[in-house]
């Protein structure tokens, strides 16, 4: 409900204020600062204030309002109208989620809470006229004493200037508009964005000025294009953010999702274009966008083929637009033809910066024990200013004694390698065995996969996915971005490094991943193979050519998935009875077989597969929850399920020629989900259904 009626107000900020002193010296200045942000607020004019009723227009701007600002000063209560204000404003904080800050400009909050001074005076004077006991004495007193308790912001005889641009700043943080998250700790990004905005010439609309931020994966590029972002995007008609950019576009169907973002965010548009392909994308962008002034900001390029699609040469946009790329790559930069003068080099935090970015990480507010100050040293020159590592390890220590610091700092000292990846691998030696294997799950296989459905094939093989991501994303090496599991660059390589390092020859790996690597092991007769996981993930639809028994001697594999894999089996797959996860979408054929006797699979995913039929039963699946058969357009006839009793989702949607559901989907009693949807030609299906859980 609260998000509902926020959608729907007009004004940014409600100020409420008595006083002409007030609002000619600091409230004036106050709302011309609020208004040079972009931020709507309102005004009351104590000149439309007449007679006893209190305008139910000003009522009305109040529930309009994201935001109330209430100027406590000295003659505050005095005015009756401010109490109905101060009441009005108090009840919609209660009633319609609004955000209420005090401003005690030269008075004290404990004036407000029992009534001292000028305001014990002014509530003499309406008890005087309308009753000690009467009731809008009573609910202003009431309404005094809760803002009373408000955090908010006190005014004496300091710098009003420094106070004005605090309450700016954190009004623009609380309003939500198109700000991005900077980072939990914002630490040595002043003097950078002070720096970056020189570079960027805002003041002038001569030409589009493109400028590069470049450094090394874990630096601060991200962080600083984000809040420099938050800082100037008010500046143009339009602005956007992209993301990940060497992430997002790994094909180019991808490149034409961001090119549908990019024109989605900038025109904002109630629904997205869609775009065909790269080129058809290219010419929308130089036609549609030509004529706005813009902020655009390419996030983690790393190849020419992304700006080309996305910005060209930086001259589809209108004069006065800025474009600024974040790469680790400055030929990327140079190609551009962006000059050196206009290329940010982040570099590592400074010392000062180093230790308190560390602090904030690794100390808790009301810790009760100290560390040695040369411990905290010895963390900063691992580090060596890198705001990741100091957020990791920082992360890491958190909470953690003396003895610990010294035995996870020692650990450090006797590493083989002296680079970040030891650093960062810290915070991976002090996880439980099955973190660690989910950790490894992710870094290898899921990083910027749906969480969803990483903790449904985590679970599958006993990992307790909720605790473990939860932990994960505690020690700061996991984040969960828009339901998607993100890990940053350096975390990642650290987590397939470690599962290089288990050997030379891939077949004694736990997990594989690569191509090649996979190719390898699956035409070798191997015994005794170490592999626990296989993705398989080219780019291009691929054709493989491997014996149909090819998996059976992976007697520890536990997850298999295969996507644009062709069908490149000579007869069904066989695949061992120890498996708990198999995924094998877009190509498939037919139905993997098993050994006989009881099998561990918990997962069956063959959707938008040519699958024209499937095994009569699914015999000894005791552990099976969920079948996913959607998109199989040949599909005519679903499987008996009735050794099946623990499925939980049965997903046949868009299975176009499916025409009968097996009558033992009525015996299915733990079912949650029951998908159908587009079956048209279904005409066999069960009268009843005994699961209680759909």
């Amino acid at each position: 409900m609260a998000s509902s009626l926020k959608s729907k107000r007009k004004y940014h900020v409600f100020l409420s204020f008595r006083g002409e002193d007030v609002w000619n010296n600091f409230l004036g200045h106050l709302y011309r600062a609020l208004d040079q942000k972009g931020i709507y607020t309102y005004v009351d004019n104590e000149e439309l204030r007449k007679g006893e009723q209190i305008d139910l227009a000003l009522m009305k701007a109040i529930e309009e309002s994201q935001i109330a600002i209430i100027v406590f000063s000295k003659d505050y209560a005095s005015s009756w109208w401010c109490l109905e204000e101060l009441v009005k404003i108090i009840d919609c904080k209660k009633e319609r989620d609004l955000m209420v800050f005090p401003l005690f400009y030269k008075v004290e909050p404990r004036e407000l809470r029992t009534p001292r001074g000028s305001y014990r005076d002014a509530m003499v004077k309406h008890e005087s006229k309308y009753g000690k006991d009467s009731k809008e004495v009573k609910r202003w007193e009431k309404a005094l004493s809760d803002a009373s308790y408000l955090s908010g912001w006190p005014l004496k005889d300091g710098d009003e200037a420094e106070l004005i641009q605090k309450i700016v700043t954190e009004i623009s943080t609380h309003l939500n508009r198109t700000l991005l998250h900077v980072a939990m700790h914002p630490v040595g990004i002043d003097s950078p964005m002070v720096t970056l905005k020189s570079m960027l010439n805002l003041e002038s609309d001569d030409n589009v000025l493109m400028v590069g931020l470049w450094g090394q994966g874990g630096i601060g590029k991200t962080t600083l294009a984000k809040a420099v972002y938050n800082d100037i995007y008010n500046q143009f008609e339009n602005s956007c953010f992209l993301a990940n950019v060497q992430e997002v576009s790994k094909d180019c169907k991808d490149l034409v999702t961001l090119q549908e973002k990019l024109l989605f965010e900038i025109l904002a548009l109630k629904e997205r274009l869609v775009v065909s392909n790269v080129d058809r994308g290219i010419n929308l962008i130089q036609e549609r966008l030509c004529h706005k002034k813009v902020l655009l900001i390419l996030d983690d390029v790393n190849d020419l083929y992304q700006l080309h699609a996305l910005v060209g040469e930086g001259k589809w946009l209108h004069n006065g637009s800025r474009i600024i790329v974040t790469t680790r790559d400055n030929h990327l930069l140079t190609y551009l033809g962006i000059d050196q003068d206009h290329v940010y080099k982040v570099r590592e935090l400074d010392d000062d910066d180093a230790h308190e970015l560390f602090s904030k990480h690794a100390f808790l507010t009301h810790q009760n024990f100290t560390i040695k100050i040369d411990l905290v040293d010895r963390v900063l020159n691992h580090a060596k200013g890198l705001p990741l590592a100091l957020e990791v390890l920082g992360s890491f220590l958190r909470g953690r004694r003396e003895y610990e610091w010294e035995s996870a700092l020692d650990d450090i000292s006797t590493a083989p390698k002296k680079g970040i990846n030891d650093v960062l691998k810290i915070s991976y030696d002090g996880l439980e065995p099955k973190v660690k294997e989910i950790f490894l799950h992710i870094a290898c296989l899921f990083k910027g996969w749906n969480s969803e459905y990483v903790k449904k094939v985590l679970d599958s093989c006993d990992l307790k996915a909720v605790i473990g991501l939860q932990i994960l994303m505690e020690r700061s090496l996991i984040k969960i971005e828009s339901g998607n599991i993100q890990m940053h660059d350096l975390i990642q390589l650290m987590g397939m490094d470690i599962v290089n390092q288990e050997s030379d020859d891939p077949g004694r790996r736990s997990r594989l991943w690569q191509y090649d690597d996979v190719v390898d092991v699956l035409s070798s007769n191997m015994e005794n193979c170490a592999v626990k996981a296989i993705l398989l993930k080219p780019p291009e639809p691929t054709e493989m050519c491997i014996s149909p028994n090819a998996f059976t001697k992976m007697r520890r594999l536990r997850l298999l998935i295969l996507c644009n894999i062709h069908d490149f089996f000579q007869g069904p797959i066989c695949l061992p009875n120890g498996l708990t996860w198999f995924d094998w979408t877009g190509c498939a054929r037919q139905i993997p077989e098993f050994s006989s006797g009881p099998k561990k699979l918990v997962g069956l995913n063959m959707s938008k597969g040519n699958i024209t039929g499937v095994i009569k039963q699914f015999k000894d699946f005791q552990n099976l929850k969920y079948i996913n058969f959607s998109y199989c357009k040949s599909l005519v006839r679903m499987p008996d399920l009735l050794c099946t009793p623990n499925l939980e989702e049965l997903d046949l949607h868009n299975c176009k020629d499916l025409v009968e559901a097996h009558k033992s989907i009525a015996c299915l009693n733990k079912l949650q989900v029951l998908n159908l949807e587009e079956c048209s030609k279904l005409s066999v299906f069960s009268d009843e259904l005994r699961s209680k859980n759909l």
